[in-house]
């Protein structure tokens, strides 16, 4: 079984080249967190070309190159930022330097990719606003519980097909194993990571509105606590939020850090979407003592009720949308409006979360 803490957590999918050898190259700065490996390995399977990678520690970019040997170490950032052939910069540096590494990449006219949460203020969100409309670049975000799991994948495709009617309802639930002494410093310390409703939060917020195909949403109340990390006082190890969404759905989630050891998983993420006419239920990364595999979907509609076992079924079609996006300037992987929209839910969450004492 899966010990995993979800840091490293790096989806295997179906290769699907999108573009041929040589014709769109990426680079990685930034090594802070494990997705960075989820990250290239997705753009990888949709035919791009890892180019280089820049981290200030000299061991992290060791690990990647030994993971990536096609990456040529960069001495610096600005090694990268100043290379014509880079089209777009992945990165999963400290959240709190997200924002600004964000910044730096679209005045240099490429494409950013970031690792989720992507930024961990207000001003930062503004601050890329202001970039892209003066650049023109993009500012994608790694929503990676929802664009890289086959069965929310394949939850959004029953949806567009009207498998459930209309969605009224999203329920999230995104525990994780925090596997404390695995952790960097950063990780403990509120101003590095923002919160936990800002950063594990966002998936949950992102595929509601998504699901839901909400253009914004209203905060209704949201929760933060310390239950069972004493040790580490600015860590939340639990949160919860409720929204409402322009177009009447609603929505309730639910993440913490309080995933026991027993599970054989890093989390037994969840998700379960209500429509007029059915409903969806998603288990993501396992079926809790029936199925060590993830990529659970079940159905119930009119038609009756439905299992599908969905992992090596689906893939992921967002790196190559993503890349295409970035090719031909078009917004088919997520619109920037979707992906700011996400984040800015998520900095008020937890902006103005009741701390539960």
């Amino acid at each position: 079984m899966q010990k995993s803490d979800g840091m490293n957590y790096a989806p295997q999918g179906k290769p699907n080249a999108v573009v041929g050898k040589g014709e769109f190259k990426f680079a990685a700065i930034g090594l802070d967190h494990g997705h960075i490996y989820g990250m290239c390995n997705g753009l990888l399977e949709a035919g791009a070309e890892l180019k280089s990678v820049y981290d200030k520690d000299p061991e992290k970019v060791q690990a990647f190159c030994q993971k990536f040997p096609q990456a040529q170490a960069a001495s610096s950032e600005e090694e990268i930022l100043q290379d014509p052939e880079v089209q777009l910069v992945a990165g999963a540096i400290v959240p709190s330097e997200r924002g600004p590494l964000g910044l730096r990449v679209m005045e240099a006219g490429k494409d950013y990719f970031t690792d989720k949460t992507p930024f961990t203020s207000l001003e930062q969100l503004e601050a890329a606003k202001d970039k892209v409309k003066e650049t023109g670049r993009k500012y994608a975000v790694y929503y990676s519980e929802r664009l890289h799991v086959e069965s929310a994948v394949f939850a959004g495709q029953l949806i567009q097909e009207g498998a459930i009617g209309r969605v009224v309802q999203v329920l999230g639930l995104g525990p994780h194993r925090l596997n404390a002494p695995s952790r960097p410093e950063w990780f403990f310390k509120k101003e590095n990571y923002g919160g936990i409703l800002c950063d594990i939060g966002s998936h949950q917020i992102e595929q509601f509105l998504f699901y839901a195909g909400c253009k914004d949403a209203k905060l209704v109340s949201s929760k933060v606590a310390n239950y069972n990390s004493k040790d580490y006082p600015e860590l939340e190890d639990y949160g919860d939020a409720t929204l409402v969404g322009d177009n009447g759905a609603t929505n309730y989630f639910r993440v913490d850090w309080l995933t026991p050891k027993g599970l054989g998983t890093w989390g037994d993420g969840r998700t379960v979407i209500l429509g007029t006419e059915g409903y969806i239920e998603l288990r993501k990364y396992i079926d809790v003592a029936r199925d060590p595999q993830g990529d659970q979907l079940y159905l119930v509609n009119g038609e009756g009720e439905k299992h599908f076992s969905l992992n090596g079924q689906v893939g992921f079609p967002f790196f190559g949308q993503l890349i295409l996006d970035c090719i031909n300037r078009t917004e088919n992987a997520m619109t920037q409006e979707h992906a700011f929209k996400a984040a800015e839910l998520c900095l008020l969450a937890q902006l103005h979360a009741e701390r539960v004492e």
